[in-house]
């Protein structure tokens, strides 16, 4: 009898994708055999960046994990533009990875888990707190602080700090 393999799937818009987000990935990567990190379209959030750059910009900076971080999960990156929960039943997932920076995150995911539990009660929904030396970053405040000028390069992986540059660079 072989091991039934654990598929955690982590959503998100990545707008840019951060070192925060990052942080929870490779955290992520401890709890499952294979992560896929979830590229929503979310054209409600008015992204940034396309959903194809998105999807890139997170393969990229997931590149130095390798195919394998801390010796567990296989990482993969895909785009979905479907209701959470059915992405998931489809990546055969048996878990949503959220992470919660503040109090404030905890309201809107805790609904959401419970809707998505309510919707199919066979996938569950995972807190990762981020970490103390991520917790106030956000894709808005970096793109809000680069755009007016300010050094975002801690905040962000080199590759999307160009691509960040370049983008300000088009829209001033």
């Amino acid at each position: 009898m072989t091991a039934r393999k654990h598929v955690g799937i982590y959503p998100g818009t990545f707008d840019p994708v951060t070192v925060g987000h990052l942080d929870i990935i490779n955290r992520a990567t401890r709890l499952v055999d294979h992560l896929i990190v979830a590229v929503a379209v979310n054209a409600g959030k008015g992204p940034m960046f396309s959903l194809d750059e998105r999807v890139a910009m997170v393969r990229e900076s997931v590149a130095e994990f390798g195919t394998e971080a801390n010796g567990s999960a296989r990482i993969e990156v895909r785009p979905f533009e479907t209701l959470l929960i059915n992405f998931a039943v489809e990546m055969e997932a048996s878990v949503i990875i959220r992470g919660l920076r503040a109090v404030s995150d905890f309201e809107y995911e805790f609904q959401m888990a419970g809707m998505n539990a309510r919707l199919n009660n066979s996938v569950e929904t995972v807190f990762l707190m981020a970490s103390e030396r991520s917790h106030f970053i956000s894709s808005r405040f970096v793109k809000e602080i680069g755009r007016l000028g300010g050094d975002i390069g801690a905040f962000v992986t080199p590759t999307v700090h160009q691509r960040l540059m370049t983008r300000f660079g088009e829209t001033q």
